[in-house]
């Protein structure tokens, strides 16, 4: 098999490609082939070493996977040679293959192509969980979507219009912003050349209810700025680089909120929780209510450079690694 490591931590150039034996499964455990591996930021973090969670190399990089069973260990039921299956991992996902507990293998709907499952359960989790969970939204509700052309943010566009809610996308690119329409958000604005408070009170007729920001940096301010009466700012995330400060006195007035979304840490800590919710999103998918949109695929070779493209914005919507056949 073939695994991408991290032999110390560093740029996502430094990861090095490695093929050692394929393991077997133990008992309790499943051998998946891994059709494909999803790229997330928490990646780059975790081989950077900036992560607030530092695993010590040498690991394989990558936090969730789809494939197919290969082999079974003792003592596994209701999962089978053949199955197709995903899971949320932590660590391990860029590879060819994955040794996993059963018990964290989930199966993937059958209107789901594995691709698109492997990219699915960070981004749609995250966007779940912050509109079910952290707040609410439905038919009604405006709802403003930070960085909407990559992976989370055009997860929450899905998530949000699913649930009955008017989306205003926000990106830096009329590409970006032409995947968001697509996705389902029915107004756009251009914030690198827009006004981005301007536009979004002028698109909401006078504030938006609901903000999704996984960007951070310099739009955080105008984007809480832009809130109505009892408006909720989501913060998940600073793809851009810094961690904004917040003027409480904009908190205070039209009494805002600011939210803090750490669905990993919550997942993590809250198994049966997690799974549950997961249940939610993969029958939102398999009822047609959600639509991932198929994610761009790159050769697991790349891992390093997927990484570096992230980092530098340069991808659209969602990424996963493919490896080669496996046998």
């Amino acid at each position: 098999m073939e695994r991408i490591t991290c032999t110390e931590w560093g740029p996502p150039e430094s990861l090095v490609l490695e093929e050692i034996a394929t393991p077997e499964p133990g008992p309790g455990q499943v051998l998946v082939g891994v059709a494909a591996a999803g790229v997330n930021f928490v990646d780059a973090l975790f081989v950077a070493g900036t992560y607030q969670i530092k695993v010590p190399p040498p690991f394989t990089p990558g936090s969730e996977l789809a494939g197919t069973v290969l082999a079974v260990g003792d003592g596994v039921h209701g999962v089978g040679v053949g199955d197709r299956v995903l899971s949320s991992l932590g660590l391990g996902a860029f590879a060819s293959h994955a040794v996993l507990p059963a018990a964290s293998v989930v199966p993937v709907p059958h209107q789901l192509p594995l691709p698109a499952a492997a990219a699915l359960v960070q981004s749609y989790c995250t966007a779940w969980f912050s509109l079910t969970r952290r707040t609410s939204v439905g038919p009604g509700d405006q709802v403003l979507v930070l960085g909407a052309g990559g992976g989370v943010g055009l997860a929450a566009i899905d998530v949000a219009r699913h649930l009955g809610a008017r989306v205003i996308a926000a990106a830096s690119t009329d590409e970006k912003l032409a995947d968001a329409e697509a996705m389902g958000a029915q107004a756009t604005i251009a914030y690198e050349r827009e006004d981005l408070k301007a536009r979004a009170r002028e698109l909401s007729g006078g504030g938006v209810d609901v903000v999704v920001d996984p960007v951070g940096g310099a739009h955080t301010d105008a984007a809480l700025r832009a809130l109505g009466l009892f408006g909720r700012l989501l913060v998940i995330g600073f793809a851009a680089g810094s961690i904004p400060s917040v003027p409480v006195n904009q908190v205070l007035l039209r009494n805002r909120s600011v939210l803090g979304v750490d669905w990993g840490a919550w997942a993590m800590a809250h198994g049966p929780e997690q799974r549950a919710l997961l249940d939610e999103v993969l029958a939102a998918v398999a009822a047609g209510g959600l639509r991932p949109s198929a994610p761009a695929e790159r050769p697991l070779t790349e891992a390093g450079a997927v990484l570096r493209d992230l980092l530098e914005r340069r991808l659209r919507g969602k990424t996963v690694l493919v490896p080669g056949p496996y046998t």
